[in-house]
């Protein structure tokens, strides 16, 4: 065959032998991803080539084999055991120098499939050492056949195999790891590079668990939980580097050590926030219950689309930014009498949570953006969702793709039902259950709250003026109290993130606020969480 047809026979197969194949020689799953890299990338460039080949697959395993030896040789004169590149920066440097389209899209699949197999790899090895599952268990979570789930397995490193089987002599397999859990939230752009991720594991909560406080070496945390230390290596390595290679729930310090990354409070500490924070919950309903009877007509007449209006549905859309105002208000006092000597930390996503109490606090805020659709230049559409309600879309949702929020655009100047398919007709009808339209006899409208995108800006103008309502006594008395908390709770390295503590003991208020003025009337809960409530947009035409 010609060598230019090589990449034509790269399948799922042979990917996996070869991985197979860099997985037994390597020291863990990142130099797998690498040396696999490798070994394709020298495909490519053996493609580029003129000639013929007698046998495909010895002509192959041969590149592998001379490969792996050109990686050895590198390897021994590295310092750093983990990778830390990017299998894409490969594709980028053959899309630049020798490939054309056919084999850029050729090789983002191969490289998409050497991703998977690093991940798929690592995962058996867990899965049965650790977590103690049978190789069909894990065949049927994986996806895959019983007999690849031994070839990984076989595929294994001696150092793991030796380190196993002594820790089998010496304690019970598998290593039984207690249950513990946290909840997680993130703010900001999560596109950015979101560390929660493929974070499920108990694995990684034990591990970040015992980094919370003080720096712990792999050793250390492997003497910890009778694991075998290059699990725990590579679990270090995949926690640093997150999503993205730039964020994730473990830093590393100078001496090579880890300890954790971002605000995490026990339970203990996370009662007693709440309990500061609890502590002012009558004076902030009162206070809020009389800016909303004073400034009933402004929310009122603010110019919204609709055909009509009522308080429920702009107190829903409101709801986070009044219920926030003290917190908004402990905020500044943090930052002006305690926290004035800490530079914040700043990046475009952060996560903070804390150690499962059983408890949900308060809710998301997602928003998404729409070109050119239905006649309209631009459309915003956002949604809070909260215990009493739940959310229409998530961040990222495609409106391209969602013919119910295409109809709840159109019909902010009304539909005529007869002008509607019938398809488009059962549409509208789910549209109507779910709170986005309301017919008024022959015409279809707008449920959810709509303005123009001019005066969006303006939407919570009258909400933040409870901030200026004199929590200023009150809101020093919670951040004398919880900047001490802070300092107690959380390691030295993260105090830039003191916001973030905050908001973690902020979390009960939202609930309490809702439920306080659901008890005064001034709001009614949508049947089944599901309705107009919580959700509108902005358009510009």
């Amino acid at each position: 065959m010609k060598k230019q047809d090589l990449l034509k026979i790269i399948d799922d197969s042979l990917l996996e032998s070869l991985f197979g194949f860099c997985y037994a020689r390597t020291n863990d799953s990142h130099e797998a991803e690498e040396l696999c890299s490798d070994i394709v990338f020298a495909l490519v460039k053996a493609a580029k080539t003129e000639g013929e080949v007698e046998k495909a697959y010895p002509f192959i395993w041969r590149i592998a084999r001379n490969v792996y030896a050109d990686y050895s040789e590198k390897r021994r004169k590295r310092s750093e055991v983990f990778y830390e590149g990017d299998p894409e920066s490969v594709l980028l440097t053959v899309t630049e120098e020798e490939a054309d389209d056919n084999d850029d899209a050729l090789l983002s699949a191969v490289y998409r499939r050497i991703a998977f197999l690093t991940k798929a790899y690592r995962e058996v090895m867990i899965m049965f050492y650790i977590d103690g599952l049978t190789t069909s268990e894990i065949a049927s979570i994986q996806g895959t056949s019983e007999g690849a789930v031994r070839q990984r397995l076989f595929s294994a490193r001696q150092k793991i195999k030796n380190e196993v089987e002594e820790m089998t002599e010496n304690h019970t397999k598998p290593v039984s790891l207690d249950d513990i859990n946290f909840v997680i939230w993130g703010t900001g752009n999560p596109s950015w590079g979101d560390p929660r991720e493929g974070f499920c594991r108990k694995f990684s909560n034990h591990v970040i668990w015992l980094c919370r406080k003080k720096p712990m070496s792999a050793s250390e945390i492997a003497e910890q939980l009778n694991v075998p230390t290059v699990y725990v290596e590579e679990e270090l390595e995949i926690l640093r580097r997150g999503e993205n290679g730039e964020y994730g729930f473990l830093r590393r310090t100078d001496n090579g050590k880890y300890i954790i990354n971002f605000v995490l409070l026990e339970k203990e500490m996370l009662e007693k926030a709440h309990a500061i924070y609890n502590e002012q919950l009558p004076m902030l309903c009162d206070k809020i219950r009389e800016y909303i009877d004073l400034h009933k007509d402004e929310y009122l007449g603010f110019p919204y689309l609709n055909k009509r209006v009522d308080m429920n549905l702009i107190l829903w859309q409101q709801i986070s930014t009044i219920a926030d105002a003290f917190h908004r208000s402990v905020n500044r006092a943090l930052k002006k009498n305690h926290f004035a000597d800490v530079t914040e930390t700043e990046r475009p996503f952060t996560v903070f949570g804390y150690e499962d109490n059983g408890m949900l606090y308060g809710g998301g805020w997602d928003g998404i953006a729409a070109d050119n659709v239905c006649g309209y230049k631009q459309v915003r559409l956002d949604n809070i969702y909260v215990t009493r309600i739940r959310k229409h879309f998530s961040c990222g949702h495609n409106v391209s793709l969602d013919p119910q929020l295409q109809l709840t655009i159109r019909a902010i100047d009304g539909i005529d039902v007869r002008s509607l398919s019938e398809t488009e007709k059962e549409q509208a009808a789910k549209a109507i259950e779910c709170g986005y339209l309301f017919r008024e006899d022959d015409t279809l409208y707008t449920k959810i709250l709509a303005c123009k995108q001019e005066d969006r800006e303006n939407l919570f103008r009258i909400s933040h003026g409870l901030d200026n309502e004199g929590f200023e006594e009150y809101a020093e008395a919670v951040a004398e109290k919880l900047a001490q908390l802070i300092r107690e709770s959380i390691p030295a390295h993260l105090l830039g993130e003191w916001r973030f503590a905050n908001s973690l003991a902020n979390m009960p208020i939202l609930d309490s606020v809702i439920e306080c003025l659901i008890e005064k009337r001034l709001l009614t809960p949508p049947e089944n969480g599901v309705g107009a409530e919580g959700c509108w947009m902005s358009v510009e035409e």
